[in-house]
Formats: structure tokens, sequence, C-alpha cells
């Protein structure tokens, strides 16, 4: 993580990327179950999550 980020930015970063691993691992699990929809809107938002935390950190 970047220095000049605060103890409460780093933990919000490493708070939505385990949200995105969360949202990838239901989506999966939507698809398999059937609802390709919501599956895939589940997958979708764990990608601009990630995309999120790198514009912060990159």
């Amino acid at each position: 993580m970047r220095p000049e980020l605060s103890a409460a930015a780093n933990m919000t970063l490493s708070l939505l990327l385990i949200a995105a691993v969360v949202l990838v691992w239901g989506g999966v699990t939507m698809i398999r179950k059937g609802d390709r929809t919501k599956g895939v809107l589940m997958i979708v938002c764990a990608v601009v999550l990630v995309g999120n935390v790198l514009i912060w950190t990159v």
C-alpha cells in the first residue's frame, strides 16, 4: 500500500478486496445454481471493486 494512505484507508481497501473475492465466489455459486443473471452481475461488481482499489493504489 502507499505510505501516504491512512490506516483507515488501508483497512477499507483490504475489506474491498475481501468483498470482491466473496462476490466472485457467490457469483460462481449463483451461476452453478442456474441464476445466471445475478451471478454475472455479482462478478461484474467484483471487477468494479478491484478496479477501484487499483485506482487508489496505483
